[in-house]
């Protein structure tokens, strides 16, 4: 097998079971559903253990979302979701493989598992190496990977050839010194995952409101008249949110749903905390359902804006005049823009009935407290920045901005995702912070932009780029176009990922490969100082501390920073002005660092030992905008211009209920009534009936994009309410339909959430 071979997911089926979606999400089922992994996975104590630290004040930062924790009291019953339990299974799962699982599998035999079987393989214990001509990782020294990683980053003609990609569970301490270590060795390839899921959210915001950040804390939600869910599915990929939900509708607040799939958890919670909850059925969450097409957000957006104007025009009550006046900018020539379109033509672009739509407007249109939220069912189109640019015109024309109640919320995936962004894991930084780099160290890092993930994949793939190094998470999988992606990965001289766990791109190698293991988030992270406290920044601009509680799995893996301050030592050696092993041996001198480079981090250390952590300077929270005209931006926005040809649908891809980014918990989708089986795609049964398709029936997925075939086969269908033309299959089972060349403008993200695809009989 090849590189391309080992990316490909296997196209065998298990036994599919279909039964009826629920409309209810957590409870009991959730309950049980995390004792048994964490049953089937840990050890009993160590389970008990760790529930009883997660997310706790003086705990450990769960490595699953970056949801914010309560500023107050914490629940004492367990301050965690399911698939925060199921993180934690994967994390400290009881067995470990080392050098003996390596020398009985090799590469062509780990690639034929599924993602699900090699994620469970056990805790990685040791680093591997795979060298070249190879079929089997065997065991390596730290030194001696470290020397193979030096050897290699010097051995480039430039420092351009190498790609520093990190995922977003990385804690602020080591993306900090990492971004540092790249940036002495002297390239600005910084990709990092928000280059693929919110990148369109910072770009957009940063724009409008001169902060790339949501504008509101978690009391901000419990205090909102309206809460907008957007593009997003809560009950799987942030289930905490659904008790701030529960509190928004407890405080009188409506909410509405806006997704082109009925979600269970965007109708009914029951919050498994609240036993009473639990015997009479839960919360109604949605006052409104909208079943929006796929990418008709702006359209749906637009249409709410020319009515409330229109509404504004009549009674001259609707707008926050005084707002708009004082906080705003390039209003006239929005409402000129807005002009030019259609009601009903917005209406109807958008798949909204006119009943539904009106529902709405009338909460739009009577209460001003309103927070927007939304996750990658808005960032992964070609126009994704229009979308969030959209929502923001609506809070501003609402005066929806800087107090209790309203504001922005994007809702990040990974655990420190922000933090990383906000402590200089970055492609494109701003010349401030690099200027603060040169000030402290004593060199000038380079200021042209470097490579993101797309022009990263680009660059291996045409061999510019030779030596790929991921702080955690799974590159090949997680990005677009899989074939294209494996093909460039193997072009590489070296491959290295930094991992607590197998994925499948250690098996998508270059000429040599290494496996680096590090701690998790649950692990003591011992140093010469002691045992260490971390840093994390959750999806609201909290700072706060994390710090292991359980035994490390093996004696033969250190930490993230030790990984980074090895290899920043090894290769940089006598050019280097930085002391890199004194920070590995005491954290501490790596916040005082980031407390004289980074803005918003004053006093570090004192304020992390505040239980609660703390808040990082937010303009948009308190109406200061840091944009070009120092006021918060009205922006002029395109419908997208969907031409669909016979038979075409438009798919998005979604996660299973079982499943955090590429990370797959189990084979089931409870909540849309999917066991056993990924192998699926979600149809409506008018586009089935139109094509003489049947439930189960097996077919092939096709998408061509500037004159180009690209295959997904073995998929069976699901009829579901989901708009006419479109269809929804899981990520990462079809990344592999994704162009590499279509990418939302201005940030470059892919459109995941929007490929034209055919399907045909298998």
């Amino acid at each position: 097998m090849n590189s391309k071979e080992h990316a490909k997911i296997t196209e065998e089926f298990s036994d599919l079971e279909v039964k009826k979606p629920m409309t209810n999400s957590a409870g009991l089922k959730a309950i049980f559903s995390s004792v048994a992994q964490a049953a089937k996975y840990m050890k009993p104590l160590e389970a008990v253990k760790l529930s009883l630290k997660l997310n706790q004040k003086g705990g450990f930062d769960c490595p699953g979302c970056a949801w914010a924790d309560p500023d107050g009291k914490r629940s004492s019953i367990g301050e965690y979701c399911e698939n925060g339990i199921k993180a934690i299974a994967e994390e400290a799962q009881k067995d470990t493989i080392g050098a003996s699982f390596f020398e009985k599998y090799a590469l062509d035999e780990l690639a034929t598992w599924n993602d699900f079987e090699i994620g469970k393989a056990g805790r990685l214990a040791e680093p591997m190496v795979l060298e070249e001509g190879a079929t089997h990782y065997k065991p390596i020294s730290w030194v001696d990977a470290f020397n193979k990683i030096s050897k290699h980053l010097n051995a480039l003609e430039s420092p351009d050839e190498a790609i520093f990609y990190t995922s977003g569970r990385t804690t602020n301490e080591a993306a900090f010194l990492y971004q540092l270590f790249v940036r002495e060795f002297g390239t600005t390839n910084l990709p990092d995952c928000s280059n693929m899921c919110h990148e369109a959210s910072g770009s957009a915001l940063s724009e409008t409101l001169g902060i790339g950040k949501g504008s509101v804390t978690l009391n901000d939600l419990h205090k909102a008249d309206v809460l907008m869910i957007i593009g997003q599915n809560p009950a799987t990929n942030h289930p905490r949110m659904l008790s701030a939900l529960e509190k928004c509708k407890k405080n009188g607040g409506k909410i509405i749903a806006i997704n082109p799939l009925p979600e269970a958890g965007l109708m009914k919670f029951t919050n498994p905390q609240k036993p009473l909850k639990m015997l009479t059925g839960g919360t109604k969450l949605a006052d409104v359902y909208v079943p929006v097409r796929i990418n008709g957000d702006v359209a749906f957006t637009k249409a709410l804006l020319i009515k409330l104007l229109e509404k504004e025009t009549e009674t001259g009550n609707v707008t926050d005049k005084e707002f708009i006046k004082t906080y705003t900018h390039g209003y006239e020539d929005f409402v000129k823009d807005l002009e030019q379109y259609n009601f009903e033509e917005c209406l109807k672009a958008s798949g909204v009935s006119r009943e539904i739509f009106d529902e709405v407007f009338e909460i739009i249109l009577n209460n001003d407290n309103i927070i927007t939220c939304w996750a990658m069912g808005l960032t992964q189109h070609k126009n994704a920045v229009d979308n969030i640019r959209e929502l923001v015109n609506l809070l501003l024309l609402k005066g929806s901005i800087g107090k209790m109640g309203a504001g922005t919320c994007p809702v990040r995936g990974h655990s420190n995702v922000q933090g990383d962004r906000t402590v200089g894991i970055w492609d494109a930084a701003p010349q401030a912070f690099l200027d603060k780099i040169e000030e402290k160290y004593g060199f000038k890092p380079k200021s042209e932009p470097g490579y993101a993930v797309l022009e990263s994949i680009k660059a291996m793939h045409e061999k510019k780029a030779k030596v790929f190094i991921g702080l955690g998470g799974n590159f090949s999988i997680a990005a677009p176009d899989t074939n294209y992606t494996a093909q460039a990965m193997a072009n590489c001289n070296l491959t290295v990922h930094v991992s607590t766990k197998l994925n499948r791109s250690h098996l998508v190698t270059g000429k040599e490969a290494l496996i680096l293991p590090c701690l998790g988030r649950s692990e003591k992270d011992y140093q010469k100082s002691g045992v260490q406290t971390l840093s994390v920044e959750s999806s609201m601009g909290v700072v706060s501390s994390t710090k292991g509680v359980k035994e490390p799995c093996s004696d033969k893996i250190i930490s993230e920073v030790a990984v980074v301050c090895g290899m920043a030592y090894e290769t940089l050696k006598d050019r280097t002005k930085i002391d890199w092993l004194a920070y590995q041996d005491d954290y501490d001198l790596v916040r005082d660092d980031i407390e004289e480079v980074v803005t918003g981090f004053e006093a570090f250390n004192k304020r992390l030992q505040n239980p609660s952590g703390f808040y990082l300077p937010n303009g948009a929270r308190i109406r200061k905008f840091n944009t070009k005209s120092g006021k918060a931006e009205f922006s002029k926005n395109k419908l997208p211009d969907w031409k669909l040809k016979k038979d075409e649908l438009i798919m998005m891809t979604i996660r299973s209920h079982d499943q955090f980014n590429t990370t797959i918990y189990g084979m089931n989708d409870r909540y849309r009534g999917i066991f056993n089986e990924r192998r699926v795609i979600f149809m409506n049964r008018e586009d089935m009936k139109s094509r003489g398709l049947e439930e189960q029936q097996v077919i092939h997925l096709k998408s061509e994009y500037d004159g180009e075939i690209r295959e997904a086969h073995n998929f069976k269908i699901v009829g579901y309410d989901i708009p006419k033309d479109c269809c929804a299959t899981y990520f990462p089972e079809t990344n592999v339909l994704v162009p590499i060349d279509s990418y939302a403008h201005t940030c470059k993200t892919p459109t995941s959430k929007s490929i034209k695809i055919t399907v045909t009989p298998a």
